[in-house]
């Protein structure tokens, strides 16, 4: 039994690593902002805290909060010209944006030790930090939710013009998204880092975009359950078919095409809505209230 359980502990591993990430893109999603910088500033943190830690020598706790500060950092800088672009023209922006990360980690061979990869990152980060860490994010995503922030969040996604009259700073609060979003990918970039002893540059490409992207698409976009399904089902299908694990990113793209026509709203928040609906209905109708002459 022992033994069954610890052969599935890196896949358990690669669940909390990539909701942390899902959660840093479901929150940029959930602002209004049509952003896919999160494995950019994912590969940001991941390399600011290898190098921090074997380059330099600094402690991986210090590594870690350098690299969510890095990541938030970068997201508030990216932000800035992405103000002024709105739906594909904010995706396509942020799609360049990953291609120059790969690009300045490819080149940059002093500092991240280009396609060779970044070697000899202590494995400091267990499943039990993992899973610390990964509670602590659903508490914040939880908390942001029902927060004046999370509200203003979902007014703006659901109509810019109507959010702006009622006082909402669009561009503060999508500022604020990306801040948050990025600070969440760069650290869980840098768990990445002191999970798997070594980085590489292809890590944080666009197969790793696509990932992360349809955990988010899938599970649903609305609640906070929504990266949790997305991302438990979207890692675990793949595996318990085994033939299916070579085309994950098949598997993952016949998902994504399956559930923008099926389910819009993704498998969580469609069950979550139906299952209201169904309470609803299931509720006893009003009594009629009593008429003057009874």
């Amino acid at each position: 039994m022992n033994a069954y359980v610890l052969g599935y502990l890196p896949l358990f591993d690669l669940f909390l690593l990539h909701l942390g990430l899902a959660y840093s893109q479901w929150l940029v999603l959930r602002s209004g902002v049509f952003s896919l910088a999160t494995v950019g500033v994912a590969g940001v943190g991941a390399y600011t805290g290898g190098v921090l830690v074997v380059t330099y020598g600094l402690p991986a706790p210090v590594a870690l909060v350098a690299a969510a500060i890095g990541g938030g950092l970068v997201s508030l800088l990216l932000a800035i010209p992405l103000a002024r672009l709105r739906g594909v023209y904010q995706a396509i922006a942020t799609v360049a944006f990953i291609q120059i990360m790969l690009s300045l980690n490819n080149y940059a061979e002093k500092i991240t030790g280009g396609a060779a990869g970044l070697n000899g990152i202590p494995k400091v980060v267990d499943t039990l930090t993992l899973a610390v860490c990964a509670l602590a994010t659903i508490y914040l995503m939880t908390a942001i939710t029902g927060s004046r922030i999370g509200r203003a969040f979902d007014a703006i996604r659901q109509n810019e013009a109507v959010a702006a009259s009622l006082g909402v700073s669009i561009e503060a609060h999508h500022r604020l998204a990306f801040i948050v979003s990025g600070a969440l990918a760069g650290f869980y970039g840098a768990l990445e880092a002191f999970h798997s002893y070594t980085l590489v540059p292809s890590q944080f490409g666009f197969p790793f975009l696509i990932a992360i992207l349809s955990y988010v698409v899938f599970g649903g976009r609305n609640t906070i359950w929504g990266p949790i399904v997305g991302t438990a089902l979207l890692i675990i299908l793949p595996e318990l078919a085994r033939p299916l694990a070579e085309a994950r990113m098949l598997v993952y793209g016949l998902l994504l095409i399956l559930t923008i026509n099926f389910l819009p709203k993704g498998v969580a928040d469609t069950l979550i809505e139906r299952i209201h609906a169904k309470r609803l209905r299931a509720k006893p109708a009003p009594a009629p209230a009593p008429t003057a002459g009874s």
